[in-house]
């Protein structure tokens, strides 16, 4: 009876690590193939003969180092406002004593539940018609950043929010006492204390907006700004696609990401687990 429930519990386990890995050895099978493979449908088998080859082609005319700059570009950007932003919110809401601070809070809550795609026409025309001095909004990183800002922001202050209400009082009492002001506290104490959340909403923020595809093929149609998911078509011609070169491309895509997450993962759970236990 023993070993049938570790049987079970090793089965539990293995159902989501192959459910999570196996798409991610697919897509690394369909890379190396040729598009004769591919379209003869075998989707399921290794390659013939391991086309390496593909990366190279991926890499040269896939613009990977032009994307991959503005993939950067626009993740970092949007990580450091949404930190700045977020953790200042935060600290109104979990700190100040104001009236309207949980409903404050739940405003914010609620755009967790707006789903992006309600947006895109919205933001479009705005973006369209906005524009400072002669420089227009759409079709530039900025056009990215602000509707990714406003995304990420929500969840940012859920996680933020209910970890400095676990800050204890006293901290910023003896700082008040000593002549510190509130944004010498917010700088010096609070922001080195809420370290372990705000690595967590940088990781989840960087995840996020790394593979975000629907709105930059929405708002980017120039080459020069085109991120590393939108950038697969550039392997789409009018009479051919370039199958192999697109699995290619989007393992070389996916690889910071899961190089990011292996090496922090285990400072995301314990950045959830201080927001959630202690808020």
């Amino acid at each position: 009876m023993k070993y049938v429930k570790k049987g079970l519990v090793y089965l539990l386990f293995a159902i989501p690590v192959v459910t999570q890995l196996y798409p991610l050895l697919w897509l690394f099978l369909y890379s190396l193939k040729s598009n004769e493979e591919i379209l003869g449908g075998s989707f399921f088998s290794l390659p013939k003969q391991f086309l390496w080859g593909n990366y190279k082609e991926a890499y040269e005319n896939g613009n990977y180092l032009q994307y991959l700059g503005n993939s950067v570009l626009v993740t970092v950007s949007t990580m450091v406002f949404v930190i700045l932003l977020a953790s200042m919110v935060a600290y109104a809401i979990s700190r100040f004593r104001w009236k309207y601070g949980n409903a404050v809070m739940l405003v914010f809550l609620m755009g967790m539940m707006i789903p992006m795609q309600a947006t895109l026409l919205p933001l479009m025309l705005i973006f369209k018609n906005l524009k400072f001095g002669a420089f227009h909004v759409l079709d530039t990183p900025l056009s990215l950043i602000l509707p990714y800002i406003a995304f990420q922001l929500p969840i940012a202050i859920f996680i933020l929010s209910g970890f400095m209400r676990s800050i204890p009082g006293e901290i910023e009492e003896s700082a008040f006492v000593d002549g510190a002001s509130i944004y010498r506290i917010f700088r010096s104490i609070i922001l080195p204390i809420s370290a372990p959340p705000m690595m967590t909403v940088c990781i989840l923020t960087f995840i996020n907006i790394w593979n975000e595809y629907i709105m930059a093929a929405t708002f980017i149609s120039s080459e020069r700004w085109k991120t590393l998911p939108f950038g697969i078509y550039s392997f789409v011609s009018q009479y051919s696609v370039n199958y192999g070169d697109i699995g290619a491309f989007l393992i070389m895509g996916a690889l910071p990401v899961i190089i990011i997450y292996f090496v922090l993962s285990e400072r995301i759970t314990k950045g959830m687990v201080a927001g959630a236990v202690k808020g």
